[in-house]
């Protein structure tokens, strides 16, 4: 399963300079945060696949105005093609605004999910907006990591984490690491992935199952 994730910064190429066909390579796209709703409605509407995202701290937009087409995971663990995607948006709180959270909300967002998270046996691929502490994120209050979600890493091990939030165009971390066993991908703009499917193939009606049933595909 070929996997599209973005972040942060809108890719002319996908929207402004799109070419028919572009996105056709796709199985799945996951949006990190802080990017336009209109963006993800046009780009699940050109690719035919399904986009999961989570919020960012510029996103409290979505509220009144969320994108067509897309499916929030924040707060959520989804299985797409057998593969478990856990889902947890938002910055650590550095001023009032919307999705913003002390390191002690996000770990109580965590002890919400464990029982999902024990029901699938783990998880493969965690989808955030912030970095966990010490693993791409900033010096700065604004880009602090979150220390709960790297608790998260040592517990779990999933195969990747996703997140955006730290701009790549200023600062000096690396897009692609690694950190005991998991793949930390800085979503910032676009970047593609592949992971193996685990279940049977994406089929329109498996949608509303999704939805009313734990959220699984």
């Amino acid at each position: 399963m070929k996997i599209l994730t973005i972040s942060d910064e809108e890719c002319d190429a996908l929207w402004d300079h799109y070419s028919p066909g572009r996105l056709s390579q796709y199985d799945l796209i996951i949006s990190c945060g802080d990017l336009d709703p209109e963006y993800l409605s046009f780009l699940v509407t050109m690719a035919r696949c399904p986009l999961l995202y989570v919020h960012g701290n510029h996103d409290g937009g979505y509220k009144k105005r969320p994108p067509e087409g897309c499916d929030c995971i924040d707060d959520h663990f989804v299985v797409y093609n057998g593969v478990r995607i856990l889902g947890l948006g938002g910055c650590r709180k550095y001023r009032p605004g919307d999705f913003q959270y002390t390191n002690a909300q996000m770990r109580r967002r965590i002890m919400k999910l464990r029982w999902q998270l024990w029901k699938h046996k783990g998880v493969d691929i965690v989808v955030t907006h912030c970095p966990a502490e010490g693993l791409g994120d900033g010096e700065d209050p604004a880009h602090w990591g979150f220390p709960a979600l790297r608790t998260l890493l040592d517990d779990y091990k999933p195969q990747y984490m996703l997140y955006g939030h730290v701009h790549l165009r200023y600062s000096d971390h690396p897009r692609v690491t690694e950190y005991n066993g998991t793949t930390l991908i800085n979503a910032c703009e676009r970047y593609e992935f592949d992971i193996p499917n685990r279940d049977v193939p994406f089929r329109k009606k498996n949608i509303l199952q999704w939805k009313t049933c734990h959220r699984e595909f």
